[in-house]
């Protein structure tokens, strides 16, 4: 398969090129070359900005897969210059699109964010991720209709992901791992390179709609539990840290939030690795000398 990467040098898009290459497919990055540009040597790159995507117009490939998309003005852009030149269009979306965060068992087609009125289309803002998210999977399907999918997920972990660094961090170093939420609070999260695996899949198979891709629902102690069993002992916690990473209200507000039904991206072929397997594969990154990137927020 042709592959265009929009990104791809960052976090999850880094293992999304990896299992690319890993898998013989022919890529392609565009980015600004910025972030990491001695990575991927041997792949075609096309540099350039998002707001400016035109030098897409001279490429034709069989997928696309956009790990860059935030600004709504740039992914119409760029759809727009490839609506004739590829085959399908994946987009990374978010489980932050959905509008009820409360209520367990949500499908994808449960009731999206609105978009706020008189709010810029070129401007980022933490407030506006969701409804930017939602405005952008309904412009790629206007412009795609079946061609498009979008992969909505939440907290991703592993190598080169900042989700759950803390923990990696305490358990790569003999120190305490810090949790600022609800013992009971209800958790979904998925590996990186499951995710990676997913994006792929959905793309080479031109999989259409949206994909709620995300672990079974854990506990926060479950799940912080599987984390200790990857080093010797029993690391201590700390649930009331000074430092809240994980921003999750206590009061249930955003339960539903983390118990998303995932039945369709299963049966779509999502594959989820056990959070330890993720655990022990952090710890031993950083052990090699690598530092989890800081939170997005």
């Amino acid at each position: 398969m042709k592959l265009l990467v929009l990104g791809g040098t960052k976090n999850l898009g880094r293992h999304v090129v990896e299992a690319a290459l890993g898998d013989g497919h022919q890529v392609t990055l565009f980015n600004r070359g910025l972030t990491a540009p001695e990575l991927f040597p041997d792949v075609d790159r096309i540099v350039g900005e998002r707001a400016d995507p035109a030098a897409l117009g001279l490429g034709e490939w069989d997928g696309v897969i956009d790990m860059s998309g935030f600004l709504i003005r740039d992914v119409r852009r760029s759809a727009e210059v490839l609506r004739d030149r590829a085959g399908h269009y994946t987009f990374m979306s978010s489980i932050a699109v959905y509008a009820d965060r409360r209520t367990p068992g949500q499908t994808e087609d449960a009731e999206l964010l609105p978009w706020p009125s008189n709010a810029p289309e070129d401007e980022f803002t933490m407030d506006l991720y969701g409804p930017s998210k939602v405005r952008c999977e309904q412009l790629l399907t206007d412009l795609y209709g079946e061609r498009t999918a979008a992969i909505r997920s939440g907290f991703v972990v592993g190598p080169y992901n900042p989700d759950f660094g803390n923990w990696g961090q305490a358990l790569a170093s003999g120190g305490t791992l810090e949790c600022a939420a609800r013992p009971d609070q209800p958790i979904q999260w998925l590996d990186a390179r499951d995710l990676a695996d997913f994006l792929l899949l959905v793309t080479a198979k031109r999989l259409a709609g949206p994909f709620t891709a995300v672990s079974e629902t854990w506990t926060m102690r479950d799940l912080l539990d599987a984390w200790r069993s990857v080093v010797p002992g029993e690391p201590a916690v700390d649930w009331e840290p000074e430092v809240d990473r994980f921003h999750l209200p206590r009061d249930g507000s955003n339960d539903g939030t983390f118990q998303l039904a995932n039945d369709r991206a299963i049966a779509a072929g999502l594959q989820v690795r056990p959070p330890a397997v993720s655990a022990l594969d952090y710890v031993r990154w950083i052990r090699a000398g690598h530092t989890p990137p800081p939170p997005p927020h």
